[in-house]
């Protein structure tokens, strides 16, 4: 990107994939990249950035999502919105040169991993998905009133909706919550739609008792089939870290 010209500011965005596809779409137009770019929320305000807070514009971010489907790729539309879901602190700058980038170049900008601002893209796409991946085999659904499953997650990154669509389509019928504390949000799954709330505006009822009684029997199991001798901590954490522990049942 050698013609484009790098601006003294600041941009701030509501922390929405379509709010930064609208920052795609005027930074392509006029060819210009800001300095940096922070979600509104969590911005810290110095007296050394200009800042501009720009406004999500639906049709704008419409025309770059096809853009990208058509120009640079189903693959290009897929490691910008899951990168967009990890913890990194610099990604917004990174999916915006990748995509900018791409509109030039085309699909061939997913092997350009020379670029730092690709190899990002792709490595922390990785990272999000790994642990999308890794939540979908370790949530645990306990039954609270009304015949609603809820399990409560702790993940690094922000993988809520793409892991409340997996049990949406595994789960079509039943209602569920997924909760992320790390961040006070809920999935709310509920007669075949769904939404994301945040948590403190949300009671969650006590598990049933007969939820109690399944979660003592497999506890019972877990513990009868151990074997004491070979009990290896370190071993475990490898396959399944303690971070996630907390969210188990089976474990203290």
């Amino acid at each position: 990107m050698p013609n484009w010209k790098l601006i003294n500011k600041t941009f701030l965005y509501d922390n929405t994939f379509n709010g930064l596809l609208t920052i795609v779409f005027d930074c392509y137009s006029n060819k210009t990249l800001p300095q940096k770019i922070f979600p509104l929320d969590s911005y810290i305000s110095n007296f050394l950035d200009t800042k501009i807070y720009i406004e999500t514009d639906e049709k704008k971010s419409t025309r770059i999502l096809n853009g990208i489907y058509n120009n640079i790729g189903h693959d290009a539309l897929h490691n910008s919105y899951y990168a967009f879901l990890s913890n990194e602190s610099q990604k917004e700058m990174y999916i915006l040169k990748y995509l900018c980038n791409g509109f030039d170049i085309g699909p061939s900008i997913n092997n350009m991993l020379t670029l730092s601002y690709v190899f990002k893209v792709i490595n922390i796409r990785k990272r999000a998905l790994s642990e999308c991946h890794k939540l979908k085999g370790l949530l645990r659904f306990q039954e609270i009133s009304n015949n609603i499953f809820y399990a409560s997650i702790h993940p690094d990154n922000f993988i809520l909706e793409p892991l409340g669509h997996h049990f949406m389509n595994r789960l079509p019928n039943q209602d569920f919550i997924i909760h992320d504390k790390n961040r006070e949000l809920c999935f709310i799954h509920h007669n075949f739609s769904y939404q994301i709330i945040e948590s403190k505006t949300l009671k969650i009822p006590s598990i049933t008792e007969e939820e109690k009684l399944y979660q003592d029997l497999w506890k019972t199991f877990f513990n009868t089939i151990s074997i004491k001798e070979r009990l290896n901590p370190r071993c475990q954490m490898q396959f399944m870290p303690k971070k996630y522990w907390k969210d188990l049942i089976e474990t203290p």
